[in-house]
């Protein structure tokens, strides 16, 4: 079995949905994921936000390959998943109307649940084609089967008939045996070509997909904007810094071990990075809060114990408190006042 080394160096992320997979399929197997892959389990109420380096998820699932004996489990990952573990987005994906819908959401928020090479779409003749280019370098085939086994099994979870693909291509080497991937995708399953991809034939895009909600949808697409544009575009200290608070918030009050855990540093060079920049992470905190209650109070479908929670908050009447404190309003007032159209 293929052993990486530390120069194949592969940026990007998975989100803890995935890792939460792979804890949920180890204890079926009787073997305790937190002993083998020595970390703690994601935790239950993170809502798909937190996010593992690629280069630490290739690992967990070479280490779970190893200790099952078993090349195809990513195949077995990606059978299993379901809309709860891509937290938000799994539910942008499937409360769309037809899975053309549910494509193009994809395209747009995919970096928020798996984020390793640019996501192409392309038609060619009677086909739609979904390509992952090697930009941020090779993730290995453990890594590519289950984010593709993954995507193929989502989509025939939402769809309201039978859907297969009509070819997949990986770009790694092909295993001993091709048939297990013959048999799970339903398709040609071709190796060492040059991208990974997904080819599906056009007429599936008008396939309707269970459960629409359209209401539901608007709502988490409002939410998933927001958290697509806290991702970090740039090295500067201060923006990786904020957008890191910005994901980490859901989940209660991110503290700068974690920020600094996040960003590859130590909390030690996190701190005389930002004092050499002049900068208080306290105050980036402060401002990232105030900044995000704002655009929560524009939506009247937010109760303000729910801003409360996305804000970090174990408790409404801190939020209360912190907001006059920001603006000499209550939470309640500004919503009042910015609903009605009048706000600063």
């Amino acid at each position: 079995m293929h052993k990486f080394h530390q120069s194949e160096v592969v940026k990007g992320f998975v989100s803890s949905g995935f890792v939460r997979l792979l804890f949920e399929y180890l204890k079926q197997q009787d073997i305790d994921p937190v002993v083998l892959l020595g970390i703690p389990a994601p935790e239950p109420l993170d809502r798909g936000l937190q996010r593992y380096p690629m280069q630490h998820w290739r690992a967990m699932l070479q280490l779970a390959s190893d200790r099952l004996n078993d090349p195809l489990l990513g195949l077995r990952l990606g059978g299993n998943i379901t809309a709860a573990h891509l937290g938000v987005m799994g539910y942008v994906f499937s409360s769309g109307r037809y899975l053309a819908n549910a494509l193009l959401r994809f395209k747009g928020y995919s970096r928020l649940v798996y984020e390793a090479g640019h996501l192409h779409t392309s038609v060619q003749g009677f086909d739609f084609v979904l390509t992952w280019g090697e930009e941020s370098g090779r993730c290995g085939a453990l890594a590519d089967e289950c984010s593709i086994a993954s995507f193929v099994q989502f989509v025939r979870n939402i769809s309201s008939k039978p859907i297969s693909a009509t070819q997949i291509c990986f770009i790694n080497k092909a295993p001993p045996d091709i048939q297990p991937y013959i048999d799970f995708f339903g398709c040609p399953v071709l190796f060492e070509q040059p991208v990974t991809s997904i080819r599906g034939g056009l007429w599936h895009l008008a396939t309707r997909l269970l459960q629409p909600d359209e209401m539901l949808l608007q709502m988490l697409e409002q939410l998933a904007d927001m958290m697509l544009e806290e991702l970090p575009q740039a090295s500067d200290i201060e923006q990786s810094v904020r957008q890191s608070i910005a994901r980490l918030i859901h989940d209660g009050e991110p503290q700068l071990e974690q920020v600094a855990q996040e960003l590859n540093m130590t909390p030690r060079t996190l701190r005389r990075r930002l004092d050499e920049e002049g900068l208080n992470y306290r105050s980036l905190l402060e401002n990232i809060r105030k900044h995000l209650a704002e655009r929560y109070l524009l939506d009247p479908r937010l109760r303000l114990s729910e801003i409360a929670q996305l804000l970090g908050y174990s408790e409404q009447s801190t939020f209360n408190r912190a907001f006059r404190r920001w603006t000499g309003q209550t939470p309640h007032e500004r919503q009042q006042q910015l609903l009605r159209g009048h706000g600063n």
